[in-house]
């Protein structure tokens, strides 16, 4: 479905169904709007996501349409960690929690990180649309709201932290400007959660290397002692939410929460706005084996982040 124009009827008309037009008739009085038919034309601007033209002007070139594509997480999953199931588990967790339960409490996500979530979060990340970040922020409202019913009634919600280095870089941090916005979502619709954002509570000690295309090994190495605490005093006996855009294996998810329940927090609790899949059903003999390696090593040293395997595209620090 996309929003069109024709020269041939001088108007505007929807490549929609009739029984959703309904859905459109908002949209549609914007559309007639002169101000914004005359803007479009003296300042034509595509959708970052699908290339469509753009009805009207705005800081967030990103259409309604891509807006409602955005995949929802789905089916049966972990009950700690929130990975997909690919069978019902007794207990309803995955092999990973059951072989070496992780320090958190739970952690939810809004999405899967593919399609519209993946193309979204590259364009906040790396191609400077700052203003995505409110829209993606109240998405990641709702993730965080799967908790409202067994969380804490009083929490510091704490973004994943930026190296200094990969702050300057960037100019700001993707987690901390979802967070503002989720916690303006979550202000309304959940208004006797006291959520308070404590942006500078958790520190990354080092330059750690990008997590993208590590194993699950290299992951855990790589963020390994790589957090701290600016004031235990502060975090002493509180309920953390730990915030951030995509959960991959876990392996910073884990090394955030032990940080944080070292320095005396209460508890930890995880929520990203998107979910990184692994592959389903594609595991050959050579992965089958580097993950029997990877539960080998868990009986013995009880230390695994994730031995998933997950596709090699752009993932997260999570």
């Amino acid at each position: 479905m996309r929003c069109v124009f024709r020269r041939d009827s001088g108007s505007l008309t929807f490549d929609v169904p009739p029984s959703e037009t309904s859905r459109w008739r908002a949209v549609a009085r914007v559309l007639r709007s002169p101000v914004d038919a005359v803007s479009c034309a003296l300042f034509p601007a595509c959708c970052s996501l699908c290339g469509s033209p753009l009805p009207q002007l705005s800081t967030v070139p990103i259409c309604e349409v891509c807006w409602t594509e955005f995949p929802v997480q789905s089916g049966d999953a972990c009950l700690r960690c929130g990975d997909p199931l690919d069978a019902p588990s007794p207990a309803g967790l995955c092999r990973s929690c059951r072989l070496a339960p992780p320090p958190f409490e739970r952690a939810v996500a809004y999405g899967p990180y593919e399609d519209r979530m993946r193309d979204a979060i590259h364009a906040l990340k790396y191609d400077g649309l700052h203003g995505a970040a409110k829209r993606l922020g109240w998405k990641l409202a709702e993730a965080i709201g799967q908790l409202a019913a067994e969380a804490p009634g009083e929490m510091l919600m704490v973004p994943v932290p930026l190296h200094r280095t990969k702050h300057s870089e960037r100019g700001f941090n993707q987690a901390r400007s979802l967070a503002v916005s989720a916690l303006a979502a979550l202000a309304k619709t959940h208004p006797k959660w006291r959520l308070r954002l404590a942006s500078t509570t958790l520190m990354r000690l080092r330059a750690t290397k990008s997590q993208a295309g590590l194993t699950p090994r290299q992951r855990r190495l790589n963020v390994r002692r790589a957090f701290s605490v600016s004031d235990p005093v502060l975090v002493a006996g509180k309920h953390v939410l730990v915030v951030d855009d995509i959960f991959t294996t876990g392996a910073t998810a884990r090394s955030a929460a032990k940080t944080l329940l070292d320095a005396g927090a209460a508890s930890v609790w995880v929520a990203t706005l998107a979910r990184a899949r692994m592959r389903d059903g594609r595991r050959g003999s050579s992965q089958a084996g580097r993950r029997d390696e990877d539960v080998a090593r868990v009986e013995h040293t009880g230390d695994l982040q994730g031995a998933s395997i997950f596709s090699s595209h752009d993932q997260s620090s999570f």
